[in-house]
């Protein structure tokens, strides 16, 4: 029986794939994330929730490794990671997509895309032609500047910059914020094909969004967790929604 509950808390820890718990990390003097712990599960969709200036981009920031918490852990896979530099945490196959995009502006899209690639090989540009089949809009700008992109291309080229690298789990801050409506349609589309394919953590202020995407929620509220569970328990709870979220 110990044998068979051993196996079994292995097989429950072994579809962890990010695991944070009690990070603190300050930006300048300001103490900005004050105990945030959470468990983000291999082939689901995780979300982080909270009004703005709650912590959660600063969350992002400290797992890839931009910023260094003053104590706290992170461990991607069961290694701890948060004494990291962000290239290095890439290496281990966790890409970022940041809140704004990250493209380089003067490049062109087929040169984002290159720059991107950690090794230029078949496995490589067979990821790169999936995204251009995934966003067609990038193959018809290609030798376009990035720069000269409207709002929801850039946003779909940083998404395909991410995913031309093989990502065991893909962090990505705020992919809606500034897009109309049709564009955040083409985005879920896009996210939800890809969803099984790699392990997502998401930070969005679009509810309706998060709802479609997201497996699990986790609430952050002045840099602390505060909630979590299945994203439909907290679509079906309007109390919670209006004390955290104010919708």
């Amino acid at each position: 029986m110990a044998e068979a509950g051993a196996a079994a808390a292995s097989a429950s820890m072994s579809e962890v794939v990010l695991e944070v718990e009690d990070l603190h990390t300050y930006i300048g003097q300001h103490h900005i994330l004050q105990g945030v712990s959470l468990r983000v599960k291999r082939d689901a969709v995780t979300v982080l929730l909270g009004r703005n200036g709650a912590g959660k981009t600063t969350t992002m920031r400290s797992i890839i490794g931009l910023l260094h918490p003053a104590c706290g852990t992170i461990r991607f896979e069961g290694r701890a990671i948060d004494r990291m530099a962000p290239y290095d945490v890439a290496r281990l196959g966790v890409g970022f997509v940041p809140e704004g995009q990250g493209i380089f502006a003067t490049l062109t899209v087929e040169e984002n895309l290159r720059v991107a690639m950690h090794r230029e090989d078949a496995a490589s540009r067979e990821r790169q032609g999936r995204m251009l089949a995934l966003f067609p809009d990038l193959e018809r700008f290609w030798r376009a500047r990035a720069g000269t992109l409207s709002g929801g291309q850039k946003q779909m080229l940083a998404i395909a910059r991410a995913f031309v690298n093989p990502q065991r789990l893909l962090l990505i801050d705020e992919p809606s914020k500034g897009l109309a409506p049709i564009v955040v349609e083409h985005l879920v589309a896009a996210l939800r094909s890809v969803k099984h394919e790699t392990t997502v953590l998401l930070v969005e202020q679009n509810f309706a969004m998060a709802e479609d995407l997201a497996d699990v929620f986790y609430l952050i509220d002045d840099g602390r967790t505060v909630r979590e569970g299945p994203m439909a328990s907290l679509a079906g709870d309007a109390a919670l929604k209006k004390k955290y979220l104010g919708i």
